[in-house]
């Protein structure tokens, strides 16, 4: 499946060694943090949805949009340490919705709709800040309830683990809700990201990595004396692996980017970088979903210096088929950040062979990651 397996065994060798015994490995740490392929997880908080909700939903499938779909809310993920232990993820995508007062995500009011108990008893519901969750009332089942609580998880795992690659956390700021499409059955309505609300989302992360963000790599640190985000990083201005160990790379999503950079050009003094596109001066991370339709776009900006993310497969699909191609094409594209909800078979392709297939999204060997096949010639890894 993978093109290059001396590159993948490479890779897994040196990484193995660095970051569990700390041995400096030349060869590896010169590289540029965009000259690695890492895996991630998709909605990575995300438990599977209640059965009973699930069905709730597939009677409603006429006339409710794609998104509420039973069968995309219909996977679960692993805890966040095991992710990262078990099956060596370094990306994570977190859902966060807004709620400044607290206690707005408390009650699961689908669940008083059919006679289950109505009240969450998840305490840090009530607080004020950011809930980490994928739809309000209908798919809230989560490892971590808030944004700060399962960013502390990642925190403690890598303060065990100093000498680990660079972890992206990818943050979307939620407004979806089943309110707008349900009206009369007074569901959640969701807030919007304002300035003022975005704004918290930097001081939550504060709260848990510290105001000086020393091992975050911020914007700041990787535009240096350029004038533009763009401009360091079309001049290759990444850290190398070596400067980026132990850190975290924070990356927002499409929702709220714009007032997130509001009075804050090429997002100077902000924790996070946004995913773009190449002709705005603050791009330095571009989304493209499907590797197999954007194949050659995605190798092209790889080629120019971006961080690309892009998907390896979708909820109960490839999971269903069996189908490797979109996987493939994001291995060959080059992007540095490829997500998945199935870096482990589902659990049910045993019990249902017919229905299910033991497809899975791992480097070969269960590497912690492969060195770009894009831009990185092959004399910078036979040293």
């Amino acid at each position: 499946m993978l093109k290059s397996s001396f590159y993948s065994l490479f890779i897994t060798l040196i990484c193995f060694f660095s970051e569990i015994k700390g041995q400096e490995i030349i060869s590896i740490d010169s590289l540029k943090i965009n000259q690695i392929q890492t895996l991630g997880s998709h909605n990575s908080y995300h438990q599977r949805a209640n059965k009973f909700i699930l069905r709730f939903l597939k009677g409603l499938s006429g006339i409710l949009p794609k998104e509420f779909n039973p069968k995309e809310l219909d996977y679960a993920h692993e805890p966040l340490p095991v992710q990262l232990d078990s099956f060596h993820l370094r990306s994570f995508e977190l859902d966060i919705y807004a709620d400044p007062n607290g206690g707005l995500f408390y009650n699961r009011k689908k669940n008083n709709l059919l006679g289950k108990p109505k009240a969450s008893n998840i305490d840090a519901l009530k607080a004020p800040g950011f809930k980490l969750l994928h739809i309000p009332d209908i798919d809230y089942n989560s490892h971590y309830p808030t944004f700060v609580s399962g960013l502390i998880e990642l925190k403690k795992w890598s303060d065990a683990h100093p000498q680990h690659l660079p972890i992206y956390i990818l943050v979307e700021c939620k407004v979806e809700s089943i309110a707008e499409k349900l009206k009369k059955m007074h569901f959640t309505n969701t807030l919007p990201f304002t300035p003022e609300i975005v704004n918290d989302i930097d001081k939550e992360i504060k709260s848990v990595f510290g105001d000086s963000l020393k091992d975050i790599i911020t914007p700041d640190k990787v535009r240096g004396n350029y004038a533009t985000l763009n401009e360091a990083v079309l001049a290759h201005n990444f850290p190398t692996i070596g400067e980026a160990r132990g850190k975290f790379i924070f990356v927002m999503m499409e929702v709220g980017a714009d007032n997130y950079l509001l009075n804050h050009p090429s997002l100077q003094s902000r924790a996070m970088f946004t995913f773009s596109s190449p002709d705005k001066p603050e791009c330095a991370f571009i989304k493209f979903d499907d590797a197999l339709e954007n194949e050659a776009k995605i190798m092209d900006a790889v080629k120019k210096g971006y961080i690309i993310r892009t998907r390896a497969d979708g909820p109960n699909v490839q999971n269903r088929s069996g189908d490797y191609s979109q996987l493939q094409a994001a291995f060959r594209s080059g992007a540095q950040i490829i997500s998945s909800d199935y870096y482990t078979p589902d659990i049910r392709y045993k019990k249902h062979p017919r229905r299910f297939t033991n497809y899975s999204t791992r480097f070969s060997g269960n590497d912690l990651g492969r060195i770009n096949p894009v831009n990185v010639p092959e004399s910078k890894v036979k040293e």
